[in-house]
Formats: C-alpha cells, sequence, structure tokens
C-alpha cells in the first residue's frame, strides 16, 4: 500500500496526478487525511480522503508520498502518524517520495544527507547536507524528490516506475499521451 498524506494547505496537483497515476496502473494507493476525512487544498479544493493517520497501520506499506505546498507541508510535518511511517519506510528502505515544499522534511530528519534531492527553489537549505540538482525530479534509492506543482507528472511517472517497472511507467505515459 502506498500512503498519500494530506492535510490542510496541500497543493493539490502534486498530490493528484501522483495518485491518478498510480490508480490507472493499478497501484495500491489511499489518501490519508490530517486531521480529518476531508481535506482542503492550497486552492480551496476539498478531497475526502480514503483515512485518516490515526486509522493507519504500517503492515502492507510500501511507501509514501508527501505532497507540498503551504502551509500544508508543514502540517504534514507535524503529524506524528506521518513521522512514524517515514522512520519506519526509512527503516525497511521503502519509498519515501516528497515534492515542492515538502522534501524539507525529510531534510529535518536528516534523511538526505549525502543523496541526490531537489526541492522547490528557496527551501534548499532545509535539505540538510543533500546534493541539490537542477532538474524536475530526482530519484536516489529509495527516495523520490521533486521541484513543484509543474513537475507533478514526472514525479508520478517516477514513483511509478519505481513501484513497478520502466515498461509500465512508459506504457502509462503512452496512454496518458504525455
Amino acid at each position: 500500500m502506498i500512503y498519500i498524506f494530506l492535510a490542510n494547505g496541500f497543493e493539490e496537483t502534486e498530490a493528484l496526478v501522483p495518485l491518478d497515476i498510480l490508480r490507472r496502473a493499478k497501484v495500491e494507493v489511499k489518501t490519508v487525511g490530517i486531521g480529518g476525512k476531508t481535506i482542503v487544498g492550497s486552492h480551496g479544493i476539498s478531497v475526502n480522503c480514503d483515512t485518516v493517520s490515526k486509522d493507519l497501520s504500517f503492515n502492507d506499506l510500501k511507501g509514501i508520498v508527501l505532497p507540498g505546498g503551504l502551509p500544508g507541508a508543514t502540517n504534514i510535518e507535524a503529524d506524528s502518524t506521518v513521522q512514524n511511517a517515514i522512520a519506519y519506510c526509512a527503516k525497511n528502505g521503502l519509498l519515501i517520495s516528497a515534492i515542492c515544499a515538502a522534501p524539507q522534511i525529510l531534510g529535518h530528519k536528516d534523511l538526505l544527507n549525502g543523496k541526490n534531492a531537489v526541492c522547490f527553489p528557496g527551501f534548499e537549505k532545509e535539505l540538510k547536507g543533500a546534493k541539490i540538482q537542477n532538474q524536475k525530479v530526482v530519484r536516489d534509492g529509495n527516495f523520490i524528490t521533486a521541484w513543484g506543482a509543474g513537475a507533478a507528472f514526472e514525479f508520478g511517472f517516477e514513483i511509478l516506475c519505481y513501484l513497478t517497472n520502466s515498461d509500465t511507467a512508459k506504457s502509462m505515459r503512452e496512454s496518458m499521451k504525455y
């Protein structure tokens, strides 16, 4: 199971585009509301989440997606279940993906030290020890980071490639005419 964490103020595109790509590819993925089941994004779009953070189990967890947006990324970082999910994924070598302002969450936990990474311009100093790259999406081991909303499709396809294989991601790109 892949969990996409949503908190009030999240960047809608950064969460919903990867969600759509993964569901089209039949990857098991759930949206997880922090603080409630209905979460409002940074542009006023409400999302009715599949579950809420307090009800999560990590038994079948294969990875997490952390969308950015402000104050969404800050609200995501403040949640103890998210912190536990990040720690669980890091300990078990599972997918940890973050876009826009959300890579700062990983930087604050010193998880990007020595890793290639990217974030929304201006947040680089929060990615402690990361080797900042100049590209839309960066994959380093089980970590995938991305610039922001404009990179949401590339981010989603890279997550799909990590979880399945490059042929599946390529096929999905073609079927979506991307």
